[in-house]
């Protein structure tokens, strides 16, 4: 009797062929780090920053060097910074896929001191790279890349911020000065220069030239920062009034619908995140602010360390702010009683954790409301009627 054996038909699937390419971003040089594969030794080169065209030309040479063809797929990756999403934005142009970093997510070594230089630095983030790329999980924290759009979106906040700090700085800067020979400056509005030509020592003496020209000069500058406030402002108002179809203006009017919110931390939240931020569970979107727990459980040590922190300080701060707010302008509502049942006949320290607890849920309560319509429970609805 003959036996025949079969041999089974295997169908061996091709390896697609990729190079990988790490970017070291600073300020004058870029250094650029190709390889295919982690057992290889990476090629390491260095142009001038912002030369996308000796970046095409070194993608090009690393082809040839590693003997791949023409068409082979790039990938490609840098650590936020500096340069913000317009490297990335000219990668993806080119055909590469690209993404960008989070710095604070790599992994360092913690066994001594280490060295730390750009070629170093361009080094282990091309083997984090290709480890992302085989498919480990969690080798580090990407950034979200906005749409140019819902970036220049971002401006309008961000400058009233910064214009704030300066206003403050300045104000600050004008009492401080004027106390330095005892005179108590009031209000530094339009007759203020009169006032402090007017004003006297207690030496029965005006105030020295010199220093009655630098608080002149810094009154001045305060002025033309209050202006610029004033102007961003008006057009923030004035874009909340119009008629147009801009979705995340919708937003910030129906964030206006609840007492609680005001027209400045209503822009923030939405063109800041809701505009263009997209998030698939309640978990996500606590875990943006660094409003999640973070336990230590090692052995026969258990303990919480407290929230993350991660993520935007100054959108935490303002959601915690936001989360004060709402225990007064929203008594009625179940998170400010839920709030008053637990926390409040506690102690300092319990009505703090209490009011990040507050600030989570209000969190993720003003994001359903964006994303379904459904009001808080038991909050209450205010007619916009102030824009």
């Amino acid at each position: 009797m003959t036996i025949t054996t079969r041999t089974p038909e295997c169908t061996a699937s091709r390896v697609i062929a990729r190079l990988y390419l790490a970017l070291d971003l600073s300020r004058t040089t870029w250094k650029l780090a190709f390889a295919t594969s982690p057992a290889q030794p990476p090629r390491i080169r260095t142009i001038a920053a912002g030369d996308l065209a000796a970046l095409e030309r070194e993608i090009a040479g690393a082809r040839r060097r590693f003997g791949l063809p023409g068409e082979t797929p790039v990938a490609s990756c840098y650590e936020a910074g500096r340069d913000g999403f317009w490297v990335h934005r000219a990668l993806t142009a080119r055909g590469i896929t690209n993404v960008v970093v989070d710095p604070s997510s790599i992994e360092v070594p913690r066994r001594a001191r280490r060295a730390k230089t750009d070629r170093v630095d361009v080094g282990k983030l091309l083997q984090l790279l290709m480890r992302s790329a085989d498919g480990e999980p969690r080798v580090w924290a990407v950034a979200r890349v906005p749409s140019v759009a819902a970036e220049d979106r971002r401006q309008l906040h961000r400058e009233l911020g910064a214009l704030t700090s300066d206003a403050t700085r300045l104000g600050n800067q004008v009492r401080g000065l004027l106390a330095g020979v005892g005179v108590r400056a009031g209000g530094l509005g339009p007759g203020f220069p009169a006032w402090l030509a007017a004003v006297r020592l207690d030496t029965g003496g005006p105030v020295p030239p010199g220093l009655s020209a630098r608080v002149h000069r810094t009154w001045t500058r305060l002025t033309l920062v209050r202006e610029q406030i004033t102007a961003l402002e008006a057009d923030r108002r004035a874009r909340l009034r119009g008629a147009g179809d801009d979705p995340a203006v919708a937003q910030v009017r129906q964030l206006l619908a609840l007492r609680g919110l005001g027209e400045c931390s209503a822009w923030y939240l939405v063109m800041e995140v809701f505009a263009w931020r997209r998030f698939r569970n309640r978990r996500e979107v606590g875990a943006l602010l660094g409003l999640v727990p973070t336990p230590y459980a090692s052995g026969a040590v258990m303990r919480e360390q407290g929230i993350s922190k991660a993520g935007n300080r100054r959108l935490r701060a303002l959601v915690i702010q936001l989360a004060w707010g709402w225990l007064r302008y929203q008594p009625t509502s179940a998170l400010a009683q839920w709030y008053q049942a637990r926390f409040a006949a506690g102690g300092t320290r319990a009505r703090r954790i209490g009011i990040v607890a507050v600030a989570r849920r209000l969190w993720i309560a003003l994001w359903r409301y964006l994303e379904t319509g459904a009001v808080p429970d038991g909050a209450l609805v205010k007619a916009v009627t102030s824009l």
